[in-house]
């Protein structure tokens, strides 16, 4: 006799990737628009200043070596979490395999760990108050729906990165206090923030783009590096929020204020004029194009 068959044994379902922000949501309107190029540097610094991200920063990274590549490394990497489609998952799987190793000590004599959740969240989190702070100078004020939506948009992002929901503040009303408390017991004046701030630091050309460019910034580059280095602190320290600027003790002058309101009303001015092709990072406008086709292709239905 045969046995009797029952239904098939089943394991449990495939987990569904983490989805990237809404197409045409505020994240979408602002991660890939130029402007988001004058915030990176202050949400950079902004992460380093928390001791455990800047000695893993100090002992692990290749900022001092080859600042560009990792720049546009960054770069890259936020843009495909925005825009990235089926892609996006992927880049945040290869974020938590580069950082699988990256542990020590920190300048406090505290154990540290890249993926520690804490120091890992805190990472993903400067995004959100850099982004509200510097748009209201480089483009609105958002609205407090806005501010709300981008703080959900941003929650999701992190998902994207492997971090759990209970590791971030679900919600905008959650995060002041929590982000308040970085500030008033870890933030601090790091090596790695003293550097990123100081005008002398040493900083190599440019080793991209075509060769004659390159031999020309080399030949140009002691006159270069001097004003390239103000202006990368100018805008680090002007677009970090004010209450993270006191936090880490950088100075802020009311000429400064002045002068970064004068540079915002000339950005804000002048970057809604350009073509889409200067106005957008790449895989910004190649997302907006496919967004564009795609409501073209519904519409036709």
């Amino acid at each position: 006799m045969a046995a009797a068959s029952g239904p098939p044994a089943s394991g449990p379902a495939p987990r569904a990737e983490p989805a990237p922000p809404p197409v045409g949501g505020v994240l979408w309107s602002v991660a890939g628009d130029v402007r988001a190029l004058l915030m990176l540097p202050a949400a950079l610094t902004l992460q380093v200043a928390h001791p455990a991200v800047g000695a893993g920063v100090d002992e692990h990274s290749v900022f001092r070596t080859d600042p560009w590549g990792r720049g546009e490394r960054s770069l890259r990497s936020v843009q495909l979490w925005v825009y990235g489609g089926e892609a996006a998952a992927e880049e945040g799987r290869r974020l938590r395999r580069l950082h699988r190793t990256i542990q020590g000590t920190d300048a406090r004599g505290r154990r540290y760990h890249a993926l520690t959740p804490a120091y890992y969240a805190w990472v993903h989190a400067t995004g959100f108050p850099v982004y509200r702070h510097g748009l209201s100078y480089l483009a609105r004020p958002l609205t407090q729906a806005q501010e709300r939506q981008l703080y959900a948009e941003w929650f999701q992002v992190g998902r994207i990165l492997g971090i759990r929901d209970r590791d971030m503040p679900p919600t905008i009303e959650e995060f002041w206090p929590y982000y308040r408390a970085v500030l008033r017991d870890e933030l601090e004046a790091t090596v790695v923030v003293r550097e990123l701030v100081d005008p002398g630091a040493p900083v190599p050309p440019p080793d991209r783009g075509p060769l004659p460019l390159r031999r020309l910034l080399r030949l140009l580059w002691p006159v270069l590096l001097p004003r390239l280095a103000r202006f990368r602190r100018f805008v680090t320290v002007g677009l970090m929020p004010p209450d993270a600027r006191e936090a880490i003790g950088l100075a802020w002058s009311d000429r400064q204020e002045k002068r970064l309101r004068r540079f915002s009303l000339a950005v804000r001015t002048v970057v809604p004029l350009l073509p889409e092709r200067l106005r957008y990072l790449p895989l910004a406008r190649e997302a907006r194009r496919r967004a564009r086709l795609s409501a073209a292709a519904r519409r036709a239905r």
